[in-house]
């Protein structure tokens, strides 16, 4: 699949805003890993990109294409810098604190609590049971 020159633009454009120029990337391709077996292990599509003014380092190997791998790869780093830049939380901070969240254990009052409402169901649901059981 090749990309559109209308995707190619709105990245250009997006990377001068940001003000990252080809000039400042450093641009390596590396032998790929993974699913896709014979073909994926001796091609190099695997793209890294070094941001050298803010140090940022991407690798992206989404595709088996190397020209998507860089247009993703360059999507990344805009990602990143407006993250650093905006200093706002992004989407996958702020699912990975809600995974975080939910992974935590409960204290032994929320524990409690649980055991409480569950007895409390149960009962109503004994309630509703035909006297004949």
């Amino acid at each position: 699949m090749a990309l559109s020159k209308e995707k190619t633009l709105e990245l250009k454009a997006r990377m001068q805003r940001l003000g990252v120029l080809e000039g400042d990337l450093i641009e390596k391709f590396i032998l790929g890993s993974g699913k896709g077996g014979q073909k994926i292990n001796k091609t190099s599509s695997c793209v890294y990109l070094k941001h050298l003014p803010s140090g940022i380092e991407v690798k992206c190997q989404r595709d088996r294409s190397r020209a998507l791998n860089r247009y993703w790869a360059r999507q990344d780093l805009c990602d990143k810098l407006e993250e650093i830049l905006s200093e706002a939380k992004s989407k996958k901070q702020q699912e990975g604190e809600k995974i975080r969240r939910q992974k935590r254990r409960r204290s032994r009052r929320q524990k409690e609590k649980m055991v409480d409402n569950k007895k409390i169901h149960s009962a109503k649901k004994n309630l509703r049971k035909s006297p004949f059981e």
